[in-house]
Parts: structure tokens; sequence; C-alpha cells
């Protein structure tokens, strides 16, 4: 896929990587990018600063009847969609002790989020016989996030939906990727750094923290080469190699990562 023409939905898009995407993919000559967050003033200041092709809503991710409502006044609106990004996620920074809430709220909006966008826009899809589904998973959802377990669990979770959809619905036109970066300078990564977390200290030291533009050109590389596997970062395919072949020396190695840290 390229953008050209496109109309794209980008969730979490107010700002970081969602932000990132929506001026990348009006940059490649989207014909539509709608630009979707809680915060529904931030998304109508990106929606703004992207220009006439982008249009901003509000909505809550973990809503499916706000989800659906979107869906249909987008395809309204602009006639169909070509890509839906499901990019809304939440952190916890807390081990098993987080709280109920925490958790329930962690698998609303990094799973089942994507399952609701996925109904949604997959019946329009199906009909026109294609169309592209890019869900962001984090590197957690191949590895581990230090420090934060219901990230870690529902990022996993994620990545395996992720891959179900693309067996199940290939052959019928439809494409499915899942966006894995490290660390990232967004304001989540940037708050765990302030506050000392050892999870945003790991992430930091693990590799590059990249700038979301530069995430946005290894989206746009990837849906140009129609991959399953995302990585802006590529030591985290080196990491999952690694993880995969050796998982006891995998787990010794990061644990040592966190001794030296906390040390």
């Amino acid at each position: 896929m390229n953008l050209t023409g496109r109309v794209a939905v980008i969730t979490g898009g107010a700002g970081g990587i969602g932000a990132a995407l929506a001026h990348r993919f009006a940059a490649e000559g989207a014909a539509a990018v709608v630009v979707a967050d809680l915060d529904a003033d931030a998304a109508r200041a990106v929606a703004a600063a992207v220009g006439p092709v982008a249009h901003a809503a509000g909505l809550d991710v973990t809503a499916e009847d706000q989800v659906r409502a979107l869906v249909a006044d987008t395809e309204r609106r602009y006639g169909h969609i070509d890509l839906f990004c499901a990019n809304a996620g939440v952190a916890t920074a807390a081990g098993l002790d987080a709280p109920e809430a925490d958790w329930d709220r962690a698998w609303r909006v990094n799973v089942l989020a994507h399952v609701h966008s996925t109904r949604a826009v997959l019946p329009g899809m199906l009909a026109r016989g294609q169309g592209y589904l890019l869900h962001t998973c984090s590197a957690a959802g191949l590895l581990t996030a230090v420090g934060d377990a219901p990230y870690t669990a529902t990022k996993h979770a994620a990545v395996g939906l992720a891959e179900w959809l693309a067996v199940t619905y290939r052959d019928q036109g439809i494409r499915v990727s899942a966006l894995c970066p490290q660390g990232v300078d967004t304001p989540m990564l940037a708050e765990g750094l302030a506050t000392g977390h050892l999870g945003a200290r790991v992430i930091a030291a693990s590799g590059a923290v990249l700038h979301p533009d530069r995430v946005a050109d290894a989206v746009i590389a990837g849906l140009a080469e129609e991959r399953f596997l995302i990585l802006p970062h590529p030591e985290v395919a080196q990491h999952a190699r690694r993880r995969a072949e050796d998982p006891d020396g995998w787990q010794a190695g990061l644990r040592k990562l966190v001794r030296r840290l906390r040390a």
C-alpha cells in the first residue's frame, strides 16, 4: 500500500506516534486523514496543523458504539476506509499490584479497542475486497516491558490478535501489520523517565529513543512492503530471535540489565 489517494483513520491521533502518522500520511498524498482521540481538542489541533485533508473526532476507543459511529461517519464522508490505525494505548507502570481498574483499562484500550475497530471496519473492507489494518502493539508485545505487567500482557495479546487477523483474512484482501517500536520520544516514556521508573530506564538503556517521525518513516516503508511486523528498532528482531532460540539466556540477560540499573 501507498497512501496516495487513500482514506486513513488513526486512533490515539492527538500526539506522539498518532500525530506523526497523521502528518506523514497527509504528506504522502492521502485523500483524507481522520484524527481520533479521547482528547477531542488536541485531535482538532493536530488536524488543523495537518491541513485540509484532516478531520478530527473525539473518541473513547473502549466504547464500541463510539467506534462504530466513527467508522460509519467516515464511510459516509469519504465513501470507504482504506487504512485503519488502531494506535491508542495505555501503560500502567505497575506490576501484579496494579489495581483491578488498571488491569481492566489496559485490556480495554490495548486489546478490546482493536477488536472493536476491526469489527466495525472489516465488513466494508471485505465488501470491497481490500483494506489495511495497522495495530500499534509495541516491542513489549514481542518481548516484555519491565515494571509493567498489564502492559506486557495486553501487548502480547494485541500481537496475537493481529497475527490471527492476518492469517484469517489475508486471502480475502485484508492486510495486517503490527507496529512494534521500542523506545519512542512520547509523553508516556518521558513521564516514566522523569519519575525514574525502572521500566522506562530499561527502555532507554536498550536502544535508541526514536522521534515519532522516525516511527512514521518505518510505517510508510512497512505498509509499502505489506510486512506483518513493522519494527522501527531493528534490534527488536534480534532480541525476539534470541528470546525464541534461548528464552532462559534472554531472560538472564534482561535480569542482568535490571540489576545494573538498580545498583
